[in-house]
């Protein structure tokens, strides 16, 4: 099964940025669709992020748009997620995931086949 680790997380000022990475096994990451997503305490899992398979269309939630960027190189079977302007109400444990579905974007969590560990991201205040 395709295996996804999560790594960048850790803990940053409010206003402050964060780059995470997924990196994924396998020579054939360039055929899944990526996405972020996040889970903050007593919160259900939410969508962050999502990226087509070559990396030419983008989604974000409202919540993140204009202070998340997500891309992926293919070349190193790495998908990324820039995090600027952190707030305190990014708190969460963030998550990547993969998927196969015949869909440019997918931003429902259940569409995904394939998922990480996730990484801690605290904003302090």
């Amino acid at each position: 099964q395709v295996q996804l680790v999560e790594s960048g997380g850790g803990l940053v000022q409010a206003g402050g940025s964060l780059r995470l990475s997924c990196a994924a096994s396998g020579r054939t990451f360039s055929s899944y669709g990526m996405g972020w997503f996040r889970q903050a305490p007593e919160k259900e899992r939410e969508f962050v992020a999502a990226i087509s398979r070559n990396g030419g269309g983008t989604r974000y939630a409202y919540s993140v748009k204009g202070r998340f960027t997500i891309s992926r190189d293919n070349t190193k079977n790495t998908l990324y997620l820039q995090m600027n302007s952190l707030k305190p109400e990014d708190t969460a444990v963030y998550y990547c995931a993969g998927h196969s579905k015949a869909y440019n974007i997918v931003d429902r969590g259940g569409m995904y086949d394939y998922w990480g560990q996730g990484t801690q991201v605290t904003v302090s205040s």
